[in-house]
């Protein structure tokens, strides 16, 4: 049995279409080819837009695609000890804040700010709770006012020191954290953000390549100063590329895309969809 694990990590947020079926398509060859694991995870960490029925879907579809996996399927909203643990671990290392401001106020400060910082994804949160007396957050948080739980980006980076990861299609990477400023590891209707709990997942589910669409590379900069903080292995990765549809566009589940589950109603095999997806049977198709 070779070591290789990858997972394949949806949100129950809607149903998978041709793109997810791509992404489950990569890391299931790419542990199968060479005798590793492949796991599922269910990422319903947002339960304002998770449903239960999308998460029958998902194993319903991959099912029918003609895929299988590895051990229980891991489902996030039932994992919050573990996320709690590694925030809990941040805090005692000074390396997190608690952020009272409202998005809207953010927005108000950064369209007033004459030179706001910008980084992979736009305008940088402005830090404006960063500074705040330890006296004035305890009484805050002590008057029961909502707040969301923020990584200190520049002592965080400042304990790590450089970090890079190994990326199977871009090759050596230099992690660049600092690019999306002071992130929101945990609010209070949501004990973890997507990336405090993906990397933890990894970590715990033992996954060593992490195969995943291009539009989450930036992601990993964050996750790789998370791994260095919190002691985690680093996983190799492999960002692929995204199916778009017609007009160039990225297939995404708002766009209303073609859904397996009506590509099934319609009348296609299996087979069919996996060709369509870019994995004609017999033939090893890397993103």
């Amino acid at each position: 049995m070779n070591d290789a694990v990858t997972r394949f990590a949806p949100s129950p947020t809607g149903d998978l279409h041709l793109g997810h079926a791509y992404s489950a398509l990569v890391g299931w060859q790419a542990a199968r080819s060479v005798g590793g694991r492949f796991l599922l995870r269910i990422e319903d960490i947002d339960r304002t837009r998770c449903r239960p029925e999308f998460t029958a879907g998902i194993l319903r579809d991959l099912a029918w695609l003609g895929l299988d996996w590895d051990g229980a399927v891991r489902v996030q909203s039932e994992q919050f000890d573990d996320y709690r643990a590694a925030l809990d671990r941040l805090a005692s290392a000074g390396l997190l804040y608690p952020c009272f401001c409202t998005r809207a106020a953010i927005k108000a400060e950064v369209a007033q700010a004459a030179a706001a910082p910008h980084g992979v994804e736009g305008s940088l949160y402005p830090g404006t709770c960063r500074s705040l007396a330890p006296a004035e957050r305890e009484q805050r948080m002590a008057a029961g006012e909502a707040y969301a739980l923020r990584l200190d980006a520049a002592r965080a980076t400042a304990r790590s020191g450089p970090l890079w990861w190994e990326d199977e299609i871009a090759g050596g990477v230099a992690a660049d954290p600092s690019s999306h400023g002071d992130v929101v590891l945990a609010r209070k209707d949501t004990p973890a953000s997507y990336h405090l709990a993906v990397t933890v997942d990894d970590a715990l589910q033992g996954v060593t390549l992490v195969t995943r669409g291009q539009d989450l590379f930036a992601a990993t900069h964050v996750h790789r100063l998370l791994q260095a903080l919190l002691d985690l292995p680093v996983p190799r990765y492999r960002h692929h590329r995204l199916l778009t549809d017609e007009s160039g566009r990225r297939l995404a589940k708002r766009d209303r895309a073609a859904t397996l589950k009506a590509l099934r109603e319609a009348g296609r095999t299996p087979a069919e969809v996996r060709a369509m997806a870019g994995f004609p049977d017999g033939v090893a198709v890397r993103g």
